[in-house]
């Protein structure tokens, strides 16, 4: 199913509303990025497209022009945090053995500025 931001019911569709806060990173017209309420690491964003779609599991050829932003905006609040040059991890969970709590797709961003390194997997 696709479908804009307007009408998902989902926590990720209130932040892209505005209807509830967040420690917003990075917002352009595409996405928006915010710190995570329960990170995992020293540095952890989420980042999130505008439009909607559950999870990598719900793309297709039509989706890549907003892949390739999701990715980019990555890059950038990489940047913007300080954690380019270090180096970081990305995790999109895709469906519920994955993991996957929120069904609409997102990026998890994790670093630890200090130099510690995530855990490898």
């Amino acid at each position: 199913m696709r479908y804009s931001f307007e009408a998902n019911p989902t926590i990720f569709g209130k932040l892209l509303r505005g209807e509830i806060p967040c420690r917003k990173v990075y917002e352009d017209e595409h996405v928006l990025a915010f710190h995570d309420i329960t990170p995992k690491a020293g540095v952890h964003v989420v980042i999130i497209p505008k439009c909607h779609r559950i999870s990598l599991q719900d793309v297709d050829t039509k989706d890549i022009e907003m892949l390739g932003h999701l990715l980019l905006a990555t890059h950038k609040v990489a940047v913007a945090l300080g954690v380019n040059e270090q180096g970081f991890r990305i995790i999109s969970n895709a469906g519920a053995v994955a993991g996957q709590e929120v069904p609409h797709l997102h990026i998890h961003m994790l670093s630890n500025p200090d130099g510690t390194p995530l855990p490898t997997f």
